[in-house]
């Protein structure tokens, strides 16, 4: 019994030693991680700071795209509103013309009219003329 009582007490040392040199064996083992999750979290970094370098390169990418857009939008608007003023302005000078050829056109109507209202007047006195004249 005492053999049991022995390996019970160096199994009972054993169970109480054994948290201990888990702790002992579990601080090495930790810090020997944290060492290696260290070292890992170093290369990490080393990746982690390459791809932020990429990350940033495309972000700045995105930025100087946006910023084309939006020059290339501002541009555009200005060269539409600046195509639209100047084809509204053409558009209403070929009207202001059209409509002074037509009003022109309008009083060389009306002065032909007067004109062929002023001989048919002459002819219509001439037959009246003429009439009075074979009857006589």
């Amino acid at each position: 019994m005492s053999t049991q009582k022995g390996s019970m007490s160096s199994g009972s040392t054993r169970k109480r030693m054994k948290p201990e040199d888990h702790e002992k064996i579990g601080d090495e083992a930790e810090s020997q991680i944290v060492v290696v999750q260290e070292e890992g979290f170093e290369t990490n970094q080393i990746g982690s700071e390459e791809m932020e370098l990429n990350i940033s390169l495309v972000l700045e990418k995105i930025e100087n795209f946006t910023q084309r857009v939006s020059e290339l939008l501002e541009s555009g608007k200005t060269m539409f509103k600046d195509l639209c003023n100047e084809f509204e302005e053409k558009l209403i000078m070929i009207h202001k013309e059209q409509v002074e050829k037509w009003q022109e056109e309008i009083k060389e109507l009306r002065a032909l009219d007067a004109s062929n209202e002023e001989a048919n007047a002459l002819l219509q006195n001439a037959r009246y003329v003429l009439q009075l004249s074979r009857n006589d």
